[in-house]
């Protein structure tokens, strides 16, 4: 494990030498014993017999040691363990008083907490022992956790323990610049029952994502290990993460709309499942062509244009079964503001891929609610012939699959200095209807939950 502090203070038991302890008591009852022998008269009596040692022989290690700062916060930064002796109670308490939970292991020689840590606080862990003998030793470690403005937390998708489809990529999302990125990509490790590789690919000093060569074979488990605990990201940015998640490969289903003939052909491992009218972009707002994987899913959603720079073109509260495509704003959704016959006849969308539907979604055999029921995250959708769209860019979204391999694996350049945090552009979390073609800044509509996931995905999980 990576250290992320040095102790300041006392040097612990494997550190150095340590003083023998003589407690006055001792003392006092060694000049008497001797006071007694100078005195004796002899004539063959006994030797007083020796006082008993008071010291405790159990020894008590904790980590991190008494005064040491910017700790890490994960349940394996801190810990208490003894030798020749047992553990009769250790507690791990936060500046405040709150009481952390933790527990022995069975022999009682081994504590570890049960719950991560909190950043920049400062904690006393006091573990208390006894040896064979009954006779007891405590240890005391003041330490500070390290500070938000130290630390850097990486977000992460897809959500652990979640089935997927096959274009799904391995995101994350740091919360500061990583000058070292190199050592980041290295901290993390993926394997495949399906045998793949999957390689980092990054976008700018922010956000790294792993995807194989070829789509995720259907059916395999895969796990994803990262350990950023302590590793230095940038100069005195550490981070705090030491976790691992897995998800299922669920079936193929690729997705591709042709926009000359406004339909979409929906296949599931091979076989056509379905084709659908659909309708795209207008050539104002033609939609983006090639290949995007589906990185969230709301039954319904707000969409509105002023949020995207396009006026008041519209503003639909209530739009059913939309899936994002792109962090940019577009969705492939329902509508049922048009007409029938416009689906499969015409492009009228500002840049999304619109099924028809229903108002509320509650009819399950429309088209709308029909492909919602039948995606999961991760899903492809693959659009062609959209005059005047342009290829997705491959960091607009979960849509690497958009760069050639080899680009793929090329080594990222040297890291270019941090940017001012000020400079930096909004986090895309929602959408206009039909998606935006101008790649304007989406309005928040949902507060990012507590857990701090990922937002646009479906996304992913949480720093401890």
């Amino acid at each position: 494990m990576r250290t992320t502090s040095t102790g300041k203070g006392r040097t612990g038991p494997k550190g150095g030498r340590r003083r023998p302890r003589v407690t006055p008591l001792l003392a006092l009852c060694a000049s008497a014993a001797l006071v007694l022998a100078g005195c004796s008269s002899g004539g063959g009596g006994k030797d007083a017999p020796s006082p008993s040692p008071t010291v405790s022989k159990a020894r008590i290690t904790t980590t991190p040691k008494d005064g040491a700062d910017h700790v890490g916060i994960t349940v394996k930064d801190v810990s208490a363990s003894v030798t020749q002796g047992t553990f009769t109670s250790v507690t791990l308490t936060a500046q405040g008083g709150e009481a952390i939970p933790g527990g022995l292991d069975a022999a009682r020689r081994s504590w570890h907490p049960s719950a991560n840590l909190t950043r920049g606080t400062a904690y006393v862990l006091t573990a208390q022992a006894k040896d064979a003998d009954g006779r007891s030793a405590t240890r005391i470690a003041h330490f500070t956790t390290v500070s938000p403005s130290n630390s850097a937390v990486a977000f992460y998708t897809p959500e652990d323990a979640s089935t997927v489809g096959v274009g799904m990529e391995v995101s994350f999302k740091f919360d500061k610049p990583v000058t070292d990125r190199r050592a980041a990509e290295s901290a993390v490790r993926i394997t495949s029952t399906g045998g793949q590789q999957a390689a980092g690919h990054w976008f700018g000093t922010q956000r790294i994502d792993f995807r194989p060569q070829e789509f995720w074979k259907p059916g395999s488990r895969v796990t994803v290990s990262f350990d950023f605990d302590g590793l230095e990201l940038a100069k005195g940015i550490y981070g705090v993460q030491d976790k691992t998640f897995s998800f299922t490969v669920g079936r193929e289903q690729i997705s591709t709309v042709d926009a000359a003939t406004q339909e979409m052909t929906v296949q599931q491992n091979g076989a056509v499942l379905r084709k659908l009218p659909v309708s795209t972009g207008q050539p104002r707002y033609a939609t983006y062509n090639g290949t995007m994987v589906i990185s969230e899913q709301d039954r319904q959603t707000k969409m509105n244009s002023t949020t995207v720079g396009l006026g008041d073109e519209y503003n639909i509260p209530d739009v059913p079964h939309a899936q994002r495509l792109t962090n940019s704003g577009t969705f492939i959704h329902g509508n049922y503001w048009a007409s029938p016959a416009t689906f499969g006849g015409s492009a009228t969308s500002h840049g999304c891929i619109g099924l028809q539907d229903t108002q509320g979604g509650g009819d399950p055999e429309s088209p709308g609610a029909w492909f919602y029921a039948n995606s999961l995250l991760g899903d492809v959708v693959i659009v062609r012939n959209s005059a005047g769209g342009g290829t997705v860019a491959p960091d607009n979204g979960l849509n690497g699959w958009n760069l050639p391999w080899p680009a793929w694996t090329a080594e990222a350049p040297p890291s270019p200095h941090p940017p001012d945090p000020d400079t930096l552009g909004p986090t895309h979390t929602h959408a206009p209807p039909h998606g935006p073609r101008a790649d304007g800044p989406d309005r928040i509509t949902r507060a990012p939950p507590a857990s701090a996931t990922l937002s646009r995905s479906a996304s992913g999980s949480t720093p401890p």
